[in-house]
């Protein structure tokens, strides 16, 4: 229910905060090497469809197990084994895989032990890729490369430009990996240096070699150099490239040249606020508001002003990622272009400090107007919602009709949403009647949705149920409103409803892992472990795969990113000792361990350590350790928070004084002195 309500009212929790560890120079040369490795298989007979199918899912074991006598006689298929250890991160998968490539006596095999550095340098095994380059009795070009792109992204570049010059032989993708690193670590004489030698050598520069040494020419200021790489480019027909393009433009506003960098972009598809608008918003509404803010930038340095189309795109990007720093600054541009008089402008505003966590700063963007539109006041009866302040928003919808205003349905399906959300049952289905009685609005399937939510967080299963089975014929169920419900059956332990309403929900969407979830969860409640083994069997039977958990917390306009047991974290050993040392506190003032949660038969003190790698409390733990204790704790997750997290953040935020404000895939929990704004009902 929570994932319909909050798209039909532009709430996304999609975030994707990954951050590759090689620019897009690098890209080039690993573009290389899987098209080497796909031409120089040493059997050809190609790999078995089901071992790729089972090194793509991550069952790296299962795949192994079923097929060693293939792996045996074609060592080429440990590549799959191994590329399969970097997408599930498993150093210690790898670690293994390569005892069994020497026993083997695989390791004399470059296009192996290729696959194998690669992947000791994918996680930052420096060393240990050294040792294994040492000893590699047949090397070749793109060995050296891997080596050189795993010392850039370690930072060595002494040791990179070593490996490149003591190389007999180099391609491209050599040559692109050292400039790139140059410039990325600024030293850009020396880049354009490499530029030159490449040349001279006869070495044509590609669009990712351009790229690099026009953002080396941008730190220098060097115009004169930028001019060379520019005639080049319209030599080759690379001035037309985006990436060529864009560092160009880049090159000559930094170099203080800012009419020749908007001729770059006019001479490039993208050459108009409006082009720009259109990019920026394709981008933001496919998902990647990242990449739009980034594009949002570029816009600004290549010399164009931001409109109001613009800035209700880029703040909307701003919350779907939770980024209130970034958030405020493009709310400060927007007051100096004067675009905050726009009713769109100010609703953007509004829903992005709400969704950032923000609510004082959303209530006093709203209260600071004096436009009276009903787009305004949804805005912020939803923004009441998200944050557990259901009286609040029933309160301003009286007053809303009383200013003259009429509610539409997006105002209306806020409301439900709120007051399913507090646990306001009566003064929720009043507000369903009055929407269709008196302002003779058709409730569509969220409508409805927020109704079924409504019912089953009050208990009345059965009551629920009926609503769904009663729809008008126009109006079809889908997955959300019957894991709605579903949801609730949890909550109130009723096995044999959820039974059924699984069905339901898996007819509608059978590769929806949260219908399986729902279910383990009631099993495991009840302790019945055969029945969780069951779905966990159907869930890899159908390639069902359960979202993992992942929260952040943003500190000096970076985001720090934790996933559930993770350590890539660099302070998740002081981390797990904080939170140890926590829990013992904790437990001191009557914590005790939720342990439904858990999906797996294991005994006390494991089910305990693994509640205490839960998302969240990782996030939370590293923001008490960095941040001054009269400082709120804003920290966002995209699924929602579990029992036992949501009572020990009670717990924290009552030992360290501190109000911890956590945004989940449903809605914000405001955690202050041992207590939630969201009570009983989140």
């Amino acid at each position: 229910m929570d994932g319909t309500v909050q798209s039909s009212i532009s709430i996304s929790n999609k975030h994707e905060k990954t951050r590759y560890l090689f620019n897009y120079s690098l890209s080039s040369m690993y573009r290389f090497y899987s098209t080497t490795t796909r031409t120089i298989y040493p059997s050809s007979k190609p790999p078995p469809d089901k071992f790729l199918h089972l090194c793509s899912d991550g069952r790296i074991t299962e795949a192994f197990r079923t097929f060693n006598a293939d792996v045996y006689l074609d060592p080429s298929l440990y590549s799959h084994l191994l590329k399969s250890c970097i997408q599930v991160h498993s150093l210690s998968l790898v670690q293994q895989l390569h005892s069994l490539i020497i026993t083997s006596g695989c390791s004399s095999t470059r296009f192996v032990t290729n696959h194998l550095l690669n992947a000791y340098v994918k996680f930052g095994q420096s060393k240990t890729a050294v040792s294994l380059f040492d000893v590699m009795p047949k090397k070749n070009i793109m060995s050296c490369n891997i080596l050189i792109g795993g010392f850039v992204q370690s930072g060595e570049l002494g040791k990179a430009r070593k490996v490149f010059d003591e190389m007999p032989e180099r391609n491209l993708a050599t040559w692109n990996a050292m400039v790139a690193g140059l410039t990325d670590f600024e030293f850009n004489e020396e880049a354009l240096r490499l530029l030159s030698e490449m040349r001279v050598l006869g070495f044509y520069p590609d669009e990712f070699t351009l790229g690099s040494a026009l953002r080396g020419c941008a730190g220098l200021k060097s115009l004169n150099a930028g001019c060379q790489i520019h005639a080049y480019a319209v030599k080759s027909s690379l001035e037309i490239n985006v990436v060529v393009g864009s560092s160009l433009a880049h090159m000559y506003i930094k170099s203080g040249s800012l009419a020749e960098g908007e001729n770059v972009i006019k001479s490039m598809p993208v050459h108009s606020v409006a082009v720009y608008n259109t990019l920026i918003t394709g981008r933001a509404q496919s998902g990647c508001n990242e990449e739009a803010l980034h594009q949002y930038h570029i816009m600004k340095i290549s010399g164009f002003k931001p409109d109001k189309i613009t800035f209700v795109t880029v703040l909307s990007s701003c919350s779907q990622l939770a980024t209130l720093g970034q958030g405020q600054q493009i709310h400060a541009e927007a007051i100096k272009s004067g675009a905050t008089s726009s009713v769109s402008v100010l609703s953007s505003l509004i829903s992005m400090y709400s969704r950032c966590g923000c609510f004082k700063d959303s209530l006093k963007a709203f209260s600071e107007t004096k436009i009276q539109d009903v787009v305004l006041w949804s805005s912020m009866i939803a923004a009441y919602g998200f944050h557990g302040m259901g009286k609040e928003a029933v309160g301003l919808f009286y007053q809303m009709e009383k200013e003259g205003l009429e509610p539409n349905d997006v105002t209306f399906l806020s409301l439900l949403y709120a007051c399913s959300h507090c646990g306001l049952k009566d003064q929720g289905l009043k507000i369903f009647d009055l929407m269709i009685e008196k302002y003779k609005l058709a409730p569509q399937l969220e409508h409805y949705t927020c109704v079924v939510d409504l019912l089953g967080r009050s208990g009345r299963l059965e009551e629920a149920e009926n609503v769904i089975r009663s729809m008008p014929v126009h109006v079809k169920a889908d997955s959300i409103i019957w894991k709605t419900l579903l949801s609730a059956c949890r909550i109130y332990k009723n096995a044999d409803m959820a039974k059924r309403i699984a069905e339901e929900v898996i007819r509608e969407d059978p590769h929806d892992s949260a219908s399986y979830v729902l279910l383990s969860n009631i099993q495991a409640s009840a302790k019945q472990w055969h029945g969780v083994s069951d779905f966990r069997k159907a869930m890899r039977d159908r390639r069902v795969k359960k979202e993992p958990g992942v929260s952040w917390f943003e500190m000096k306009n970076q985001v720090h990113q934790f996933c559930m047991s993770d350590r890539s974290h660099p302070d998740s050993e002081k981390i797990k000792l904080y939170l140890k040392e926590l829990t013992g506190e904790m437990k001191l003032l009557g914590y005790k361990p939720d342990y439904g949660s858990i999906l797996h038969d294991m005994d006390l003190e494991e089910k305990e350590d693994d509640l205490g790698q839960h998302s969240e409390k990782l996030a939370i733990a590293f923001a008490l350790m960095n941040t001054p204790d009269c400082v709120p704790i804003r920290v966002m997750k995209n699924l929602r928070v579990c029992n036992d997290c949501h009572v020990a953040i009670k717990y924290i935020s009552e030992i360290k004084k501190r109000e911890i404000i956590v945004r989940d895939a449903s809605r914000f929990h405001h955690f202050k002195e041992g207590q939630c704004s969201c009570g009983d009902y989140w």
